[in-house]
């Protein structure tokens, strides 16, 4: 791999913008910003950046497909997922499974988790599994009461590569489940609940920290003292300073004035951007098939939904066909702030949620994931993208 000194670009830093920067890259890792000449080895690439934005590459915690692309269906749609996540500023995601979670499916689970190994182009470190320890179906997820057992018997099938499981703090017998993860040092999200505020207190104290695709498959508790609005997992989260949340920044999935109001409570450092996304992400309006018992429907402007005509569940939300660059625009447009604390919702939070520590900034020896931007006001378009120092996208191309 060739060292590369990247200048005469806005480098997007945790302290803020860099003017007029630049930044070597030694093979895989960031080495140093801003080197002086001396400082530099004879043989290392030049790249002019042209005065555009030099941000870290973009993480998604939570992201089913991408393109004609969807992850807990083949072990090639894993590995071939890379250059579609590139295009769209993505150099990290958890690959998310829903439904495959099953014992009568443990062989497939093992195919999926083999493909992590061939992944080239962009980083996978392990699954998000979305259940099957849920209260709550969404569009067609298992429910399942805790089961330690099985449990086991999926986490090995994943050969243990799995980042973070989200579960619901109302399913039965749960609180053991999230304890097992935590000792595992799998990261526990909570999703699909209408867990009251007692439950939701035992499950943060247990080491739920995180609510994914928060608010959406979020009830509040039945109310119990009429005019009394309930408190349950949403308020628990949002006090909680050892807790995060990330969002579907799609503008369908919930509405803009929700994420500035935990931003509020939490600030940039505690609240991610997230795609969710389904096959059929970043592509043009159409029907694709998926291993769900439905297709998806894709629209412009809008989120990814069943297409069963005739069907109850028809037109039912079933993630989004939001893409990373897509979701920051739209943040950057709603949220008056300066951009590296947008930026964070993309890159160091989620990083620091799923403990990927030598991800989501641009500093001394973090992995070089990184992506240069064109940028007009506040409107960003990917121009080329690295993944550990090595070009994988290119917008001429």
């Amino acid at each position: 791999m060739a060292n590369i000194l990247f200048h005469n670009v806005r480098l997007l830093t945790t302290q803020g913008i860099r003017e007029d920067a630049s930044l070597y890259v030694e093979n895989t890792y960031i080495n140093d910003i801003c080197p002086t000449s001396d400082s530099l080895p004879d043989d290392y690439e030049r790249i002019d950046g042209q005065g555009m934005l030099l941000s870290p590459g973009m993480i998604d915690l939570h992201t089913h497909g991408i393109h004609r692309y969807l992850y807990e269906q083949s072990a090639e749609d894993i590995v071939s997922a890379a250059s579609a996540l590139a295009r769209h500023g993505t150099t990290c995601v958890l690959p998310t499974l829903y439904t495959v979670m099953k014992r009568n499916m443990l062989s497939h689970l093992e195919s999926l988790a083999e493909a992590l190994d061939h992944v080239s182009g962009v980083s996978m470190p392990g699954f998000h599994l979305e259940g099957p320890f849920l209260r709550l179906p969404g569009a067609g997820s298992d429910t399942v009461d805790g089961d330690l057992i099985l449990l086991d018997e999926i986490l090995h099938a994943c050969k243990y590569r799995v980042t973070a499981m989200s579960v619901s703090p109302d399913t039965p017998h749960i609180m053991p489940v999230i304890e097992r993860l935590c000792a595992l040092g799998i990261k526990v999200f909570v999703t699909h609940t209408q867990a009251d505020e007692s439950v939701s207190l035992q499950a943060i104290d247990r080491g739920a920290r995180h609510g994914t695709h928060f608010y959406n498959v979020f009830p509040p508790p039945a109310e119990h003292e009429p005019g009394c609005r309930p408190v349950g997992i949403v308020e628990a989260l949002l006090s909680d300073p050892r807790c995060t949340v990330d969002f579907i920044a799609d503008g369908v999935h919930v509405s803009p004035t929700a994420i500035k109001a935990s931003l509020a409570a939490k600030g940039f450092a505690n609240v991610a951007l997230i795609t969710d996304s389904n096959i059929g992400a970043g592509l043009p309006s159409g029907i694709y098939e998926t291993t769900c018992k439905y297709p998806v429907r894709i629209s412009e402007g809008d989120a990814a939904r069943v297409h069963l005509p005739g069907d109850p569940r028809h037109n039912l939300l079933a993630g989004s066909s939001l893409t990373m660059d897509r979701g920051m625009n739209n943040l950057l447009n709603w949220i008056n702030s300066p951009i590296e604390q947008v930026f964070f919702m993309g890159t160091s939070t989620p990083a620091r949620i799923a403990g990927l520590q030598n991800k989501g900034e641009i500093s001394p020896g973090r992995d070089a994931d990184l992506v240069l931007w064109s940028i007009d006001h506040r409107s960003l378009v990917v121009e080329q993208t690295w993944s550990l120092g090595q070009i994988v996208y290119r917008r001429s191309h």
